[in-house]
Parts: structure tokens; sequence; C-alpha cells
């Protein structure tokens, strides 16, 4: 028999083409590692899907591997876009400067331009400019305040722009930095990520039927299969509650003499809540909500709403108009869900019973699938044990184990939705 030679060569449009030998499962695993997919996920992915989302998001994006049950990970924050005014002072003799103190100095370097925020600026005959607010240029910074320049400020008798007194509370947006022609060097920019961390859970279910069971009449086929089946179902459900509302912990069993990590659920890792009252939920507030999903994060313009069934309940009973409508269904992920449009972006919303099941059939959650991650330790396998051999049981046993956990790599991303 001749040796497979076969060597992977990139096309045209950089694909991947095999040549000079027959294509096999570890050439396909080497081109394209996502094409041949784990028998017992794809399985599990089909199995009620709709009964828990979070775990379905979670295994068709794919788990990062984890070497240890304890998962450190990194989250990487925007710089702040806004400081607010804390006191301002004028400069003698130069009307053209103002101190400013401000709420957080530090997110503020020299060159950066500021927009004041409801403040108009000045046309260049002293009048007021009803279509342009005024803009500031940061010219010198010290360890308590910054002195910044007016760019269309008040112009007097000699030519010279003023800068107009800016009032305690003033909201200053930072915009872009404004370097001179000589200019080689600018105020360093550095975004150094924080660190978080989780726990991996080990879940487990096992599955047992004695000798005697499996060789009986039965009036319906029930095999070993259909429990695994109903099994893997059950071990998902609680998998989803504990992924939304698990606490990161360490317990010690007395009995076993052990310690057992419990994961911390993303319920808790959320960076936003949106609050609304009991007949509070109406159109303008879901409009708020969106503004609260899609703004002030680097998330994507698609998320996933679930929620209990006073949630769903509400947003059902609005009329929707051009302005944000909802009826159309939309399949992704192996979920068939109901999306919800707006001008800030797509919703794609589902009933999440387990939020009924936890006492919070009033609440929901935004879920951003592209910054929500699974760490698997154990991936989800299944375990035959020899009962008989071992003298314990005259029956056939099977273990479902997954040692993993969820976590949200950009918590601004993704909002709770809490009645008050």
């Amino acid at each position: 028999m001749e040796n497979n030679n076969a060597t992977i060569v990139n096309g045209v449009e950089n694909g991947q083409h095999v040549v000079n030998g027959p294509l096999t499962t570890e050439i396909t695993n080497q081109a394209s590692p996502s094409l041949l997919v784990n028998e017992i996920d794809r399985q599990i992915v089909k199995i009620r899907p709709m009964a828990t989302p979070v775990d379905q998001l979670s295994r068709c994006a794919g788990a990062k591997r984890s070497g240890s049950m304890i998962v450190d990970y990194y989250n990487v924050d925007t710089k702040p876009t806004t400081v607010t005014v804390i006191n301002a002072t004028g400069i003698d003799g130069d009307k053209t400067k103002l101190k400013i103190r401000t709420d957080n100095n530090d997110s503020i370097d020299v060159s950066d331009t500021l927009l004041a925020d409801g403040i108009n600026g000045y046309l260049p005959d002293g009048s007021i400019d009803e279509n342009c607010q005024l803009v500031l240029y940061v010219v010198a910074k010290d360890e308590t305040s910054i002195t910044v320049m007016a760019a269309n400020g008040i112009a007097d008798s000699s030519g010279n722009t003023q800068v107009p007194m800016l009032n305690p509370n003033s909201r200053l947006i930072r915009m872009g930095r404004a370097a001179t022609e000589l200019d080689v060097q600018t105020a360093q920019f550095e975004a150094l990520p924080q660190k978080a961390q989780n726990y991996c859970q080990i879940f487990k279910m096992q599955i047992e039927q004695s000798t005697l069971q499996k060789i009986a009449n039965k009036e319906v086929d029930w095999t070993m299969t259909d429990q695994e089946e109903a099994a893997i179902y059950d071990m998902r459900l609680g998998m989803e509650k504990s992924f939304l509302f698990g606490a990161k912990r360490r317990i010690y069993d007395p009995v076993k003499k052990e310690t057992v990590l419990l994961t911390g659920g993303i319920w808790g890792q959320a960076g936003k809540t949106f609050f609304y009252e009991e007949n509070g939920l109406t159109q303008d507030a879901v409009i708020d909500l969106m503004r609260e999903a899609f703004t002030g994060n680097a998330g994507s313009k698609r998320k996933v709403l679930i929620g209990g069934s006073g949630l769903i309940g509400r947003l059902n009973k609005l009329d929707y108009t051009k302005m944000i409508s909802a009826g159309e269904n939309v399949a992704k992920w192996g979920i068939d869900f109901t999306e919800m449009r707006s001008k800030f972006g797509k919703l794609y919303v589902l009933l999440s019973e387990v939020f009924d099941e936890c006492g919070m059939p009033n609440n929901g959650m935004i879920i951003d699938p592209e910054y929500l991650q699974k760490y698997s330790h154990l991936p989800f396998g299944t375990e035959a044990l020899n009962l008989k051999s071992a003298g314990v049981r005259n029956t056939d046993a099977l273990v479902l184990t997954e040692a993993s956990c969820l976590v949200l790599r950009y918590p601004k991303a993704h909002v709770r939705i809490v009645m008050e």
C-alpha cells in the first residue's frame, strides 16, 4: 500500500486544497478544524435548544480549552469619553485660556479637543452660533487641572478668541486629538486589561438500567438511548440555571472531605442594568432599553434578549410602529427567535422559563453572543461504568460529565432587565 503523501495548498482566494493523496479526517481537521463536529456535541445542541438558550449559544460559539478548573480572563474597557467640570478659573491677564478641574483629568491629554455639551459656540462676528457647540483645545495639563483654549469662542476687539466661563457640572465630551505640522510625538495611550476570574463547575449526570429492565418486554420502545436524551436535557437545564444565576464560591463538603467549586453566573457579570416599572414597559421604554443595550459599548448590533413569561408577555402586548417593529421569526444557533428592530439595533427575543423557575418572571437579560465565552476544562463526554465487574450492581451505567463556565468578555455589552 502506498503512503499517503497528501499536502495542503492554498488556492487563489486562500481556499484549502488537497493534492497528492486522498482526503482523510486528519487532513480535514488540519485544513478545516471546524468541519468535522464532535458527535456528542452535535447531538447535545439538538436536544430542546429552546429551553436552554444560554447553554445553546455557548455551545454553538465553541468553547476555549481551560487547563485548570479556575479560569482567569481579561476584559479591556474603553477610555472614558466624557468628564464633568468641577470648577473653572480664568488666568489673570489672559482671557484666551481657562483652567478647568474635572472629575477625571487623567482621561484627558494635551492636544485633545473637547466638545462643551449644551454650550453654543460663537461666530467670527461675535454672535452665537446656533448650529455648533463650543469646541475647546487642551494646551496644557498639570496635576490638578487642564488648560484649554476655545476654537470658536468669543472674539474680542483685538481679534483674540476668548474662552467663555464654564459652570460647574458642565459636561465635556472628548473628541479627536489635533496635532501641528511639526508634531512627531503625542500623549501616550495604553489600554490595560482588567483581570477577572470564574470557576469551572463539574456537572454530572448518571444513568443506570438493570439487566432485567433491558431485556423485559415493554409496551413502548424505551431504551438506554431514550434515558440518555432525557438525562442530557435535565442536565442542560440545571447547567442553564447555574450559567445564569450561579454564585462563584468554594464550598468544603464535610462528608466527602473535598472542596467543591461553584461557577459564577453571567447575570452578575453584566455591566448594565435597565429598570422598568410594572406598568411602565411602553414603546418609549423599549426604545430606551434598545438605547441602553446598543450604545456606550463596543458590542454588535444584533443581540439576544431572553426573559421570563411576564417580561415577554409585556413585550407582546405592545403596539409597534415604524420606529420599532417586531413579528418576524429568525432561526439562529438552532433557536427560533422573534426579531425586534429599532434604529439602534436588532434584538432576537426568546422566552426563557428558567427565569420563571428562579422566581424572576418579569426579568430578563440582553446578551451579546460575540462576547459570550465558554471555557471548558472537561468537554462534555460520557463514560461507561462497569458496575457488574466491580460487584456493585447488575446494571448498565453511564455517567455524563462536563466541567465548564461562562464569562462575559465585555460586561457593558450585556444588560440585566429588572422590574422594580
